[in-house]
């Protein structure tokens, strides 16, 4: 089955085909980071209108690297979301739109679902149950993963995503969005030990967690630097350096309790966050002393793209699953309203 993936809930137009014998055979990505970056993050309406010009071209650019044509494609999944909902309904209209012209299936996905199996787009994708760190720009969640469908809640942030906090640092400092990678790059030129920042809601039970605090205390740490006229380039580095560790080493302590409160060898990270060196670092590190596995996503397929969405659609339209005769663009969708592939999906779930 060959499957047409649309991703359009923010600032990248991802398309994808995936066949469900032959794997990937062509993938896309335009990313508006340019464009935003002028107003220091995504501008909801310049985003849309980006994507409405750069979709159909983008699917009709990987057809032809991959020698197919619009009638060889045999489904569609586009981002449902969560996302912002301008963005969401021009991948929902396109996607529809080339499905009753084809009179083919058309399914709206999960974009965090997407994220979550991205990694089984690598040579060796890992096997169920996992235990899941979700880690992005909106998200930062914990989830016991038995099957696709099959979702279980463990912990997520109470405030700020992580990926957020590293967006806020990074104005903080002075770095141009995109934030987070920016931080990262700093960070490498931070004197460890200079400053230590908490690791917040680590000294107490539980897989929740909260980024704002660590926020706060960037913020309070900036202006003393500032007030004593000392937020020079290496003092800047050196706080990236404080923040980054902060937040990595609270995301790898709930890590190891989610691994093992579940009993799990498996532990698959996905999301934007997910590319960071430092956390993949410190993850191997955890993840050998449990003698468990640790599963990423290629850093292309880290931050949102075609391929997840084309994978995950494919599964589920394989399995039956399809839209209605409505689009769907829901900007908040808890993915454990997700039903496991085998079942149909009630529309209601996601008003």
């Amino acid at each position: 089955m060959l499957i047409l993936g649309i991703e359009t809930s923010c600032d990248e137009t991802g398309v994808a085909l995936y066949h469900s014998e032959q794997g990937l055979l062509a993938h896309a990505l335009f990313s508006q980071v340019d464009m935003h970056a002028d107003y220091g993050g995504v501008v909801p309406e310049l985003a849309s209108r980006d994507h409405v010009r750069k979709l159909l071209p983008l699917c009709d650019d990987i057809l032809l690297s991959a020698g197919k044509t619009r009638a060889d494609i045999e489904g569609i999944a586009y981002t449902a979301g969560p996302g912002l909902v301008g963005a969401l309904m021009v991948g929902g209209s396109v996607a529809h739109a080339l499905g009753f012209a084809l009179g083919i299936p058309v399914l709206g996905v999960h974009h965090m679902e997407g994220h979550l199996l991205a990694p089984m787009l690598e040579p060796e994708p890992p096997a169920f149950p996992f235990v899941a760190l979700l880690v992005s720009g909106g998200h930062t969640q914990l989830v016991l993963v038995k099957g696709i469908g099959e979702y279980s809640l463990l912990g997520e942030s109470v405030d700020d995503a992580a990926g957020e906090a590293f967006d806020k640092t990074a104005k903080m400092l002075g770095l141009d969005y995109p934030g987070g990678p920016r931080v990262a790059a700093l960070a490498e030129k931070g004197t460890p030990g200079r400053y230590r920042f908490p690791r917040p809601m680590t000294d107490r039970p539980g897989l929740d967690f909260s980024f704002s605090g660590l926020k706060t205390y960037t913020l309070n740490t900036v202006n003393q630097a500032k007030q004593s006229g000392g937020l020079d380039d290496q003092t800047r580095a050196d706080i990236a350096l404080a923040f980054e560790s902060a937040a990595v080493d609270t995301l790898v302590i709930k890590c190891r309790r989610a691994l093992e409160q579940t009993g799990s060898q498996r532990l698959v990270v996905a999301g934007g966050v997910s590319a960071n060196r430092r956390l993949r670092s410190a993850l191997d590190a955890m993840a050998a002393k449990l003698r468990a596995g640790v599963f990423y996503a290629r850093p292309e397929f880290c931050t949102d793209n075609g391929a997840m969405i084309a994978y995950a659609g494919c599964q589920r339209l394989k399995a039956g699953q399809r839209d209605g005769d409505r689009i769907l663009a829901v900007p908040r969708w808890p993915m454990d309203k997700l039903p496991p592939i085998g079942e149909p999906r009630a529309e209601g779930l996601v008003d």
